[in-house]
């Protein structure tokens, strides 16, 4: 696999080329540039979010008629850095992209293009709006690089109907992992229905069981991100409660069984606020914040941003659109599946003018009052090779006769190295 620092590495040296040109041009400045095709890298394929995003790129374009076209490019999730990072490196950077735990390696190697000067000479973009706590990820020495478009709380989704017919009952004001683990298991035992799922896990995006593993006091990592701690007591029984409930109560499917809780498929699952939109109807459900566990409460948080490629051909066109798409308009209407960074929208009554599918009281229990407190998913340089690696040596983790400390001891082992160069 080509790690995203090698593919940076070529990234670097495409971008000062592109400064390169760009201090040689004289009069082909952005402002007369004409016929400019806009990119934008997305890794949604959810068609009401890019139906909402070409309807905010055509209301653009009709007041820019030098932009010919807002072309919004839906990637894989799971190899979207891959894919992305290649781009760059390969001299066909998008204008735009949407970014996660790239983002450190992308604005450590100057590829992204600063936002808060632009932002704040825009007339009614209201950057002082913006919370502090959501651009912490996205800057560097005061400049913002990326907007952090999405700030998602991750939920428990309960199928109220499968737990009705397993005869299971919980109360979300005092629920524990342990209390979702029992009911589950119940309802694999009575349905066939899987229990429990983390979304996006399925044994091979490791990083998101930081949902779980937050909540017994756990880290990937040291909070300088140069020690592995894996390996760590609090570590080793987060992976005791998920290894036992995949391999010995059934409360959670195991390696190579799919179960999707918004087709009916599960009792519970962890998922981001936004995924709130794949909900149709088809079954009651309830949302509440994440269970209790060892260590008590907790907030984890799914954070996207979007930024402007250092290397793309129009970066002034692009950063432009960029803050016409992040205006408090527009951000309205984003917050219906994205929570946005704008205090003035963070509010269960504003942050359900625009959603569908979720009450204010729910909005403001799952998001607005868990954003405060919540820490964002392990994010580190060289995301692709720690990655990668972490999965290699987890992998022997989900075997039914598994030496827990064994395998987190194979896991610092792996990712010591990244974390210490």
């Amino acid at each position: 696999m080509i790690t995203a620092r090698k593919l940076l590495g070529a990234l670097a040296l495409t971008t000062a080329a592109g400064l390169i040109a760009a201090c040689g041009a004289s009069d082909t400045g952005a402002s007369k540039a004409t016929d400019v095709k806009l990119r934008m890298t997305v890794w949604t394929s959810n068609a009401d979010q890019l139906k909402l995003f070409d309807s905010i790129g055509a209301a653009y374009r009709a007041e820019h008629p030098e932009v010919s076209s807002i072309t919004f490019e839906s990637l894989p999730f799971a190899d979207y850095n891959t894919t992305l990072t290649t781009q760059i490196a390969g001299g066909n950077a998008p204008d735009l992209a949407w970014m996660g735990d790239l983002s450190k390696d992308l604005i450590a190697s100057d590829a992204l293009v600063g936002l808060t000067n632009k932002f704040k000479a825009t007339d009614g973009w209201q950057y002082d709006d913006l919370a502090e706590s959501a651009t912490k990820e996205y800057s560097r020495d005061g400049t913002l690089y990326a907007y952090p478009f999405s700030n998602s709380p991750f939920a428990l989704y309960v199928n109220t109907d499968l737990l009705a017919k397993a005869g299971q009952k919980i109360d979300p004001k005092t629920l524990t992992w342990d209390q979702v683990a029992a009911a589950g298991a119940a309802v694999h035992a009575k349905t066939g229905k899987a229990g429990f799922v983390i979304r996006d896990f399925d044994y091979n995006s490791w990083n998101v069981l930081a949902t779980v593993w937050t909540g017994f006091g756990a880290s990937a990592w040291s909070a300088d991100g140069k020690n592995c701690t894996f390996n760590s007591p609090e570590m080793q029984r987060a992976f005791t409660f998920l290894h036992d409930a995949a391999f010995k109560t059934k409360a959670m499917p195991g390696p190579g069984t799919k179960a999707d809780f918004f087709a009916g498929d599960a009792a519970f699952t962890v998922a981001q606020v936004s995924r709130a939109s794949l909900l149709t109807g088809s079954f009651k459900f309830g949302i509440h914040p994440l269970p209790a566990g060892p260590s008590g409460k907790y907030a984890v948080l799914g954070q996207a941003g979007i930024g402007v490629l250092a290397s793309g051909k129009h970066q002034d066109q692009a950063t432009d659109f960029l803050a016409y798409l992040t205006n408090p308009a527009n951000a309205a209407k984003l917050a219906q599946f994205f929570p946005p960074p704008r205090k003035s929208l963070l509010t269960g009554e504003k942050l359900a003018a625009n959603n569908k599918v979720l009450s204010a009281a729910q909005l403001q229990q799952v998001v607005v009052d868990q954003l405060p407190d919540a820490v964002t998913l392990p994010n580190h340089a060289s995301p692709a090779e720690i990655a990668q690696k972490g999965k290699t040596a987890l992998d022997a983790m989900w075997k039914a006769d598994a030496d827990v400390p064994a395998v987190l001891n194979s896991v610092c082992s792996a990712i010591q190295p990244i974390l210490s160069k």
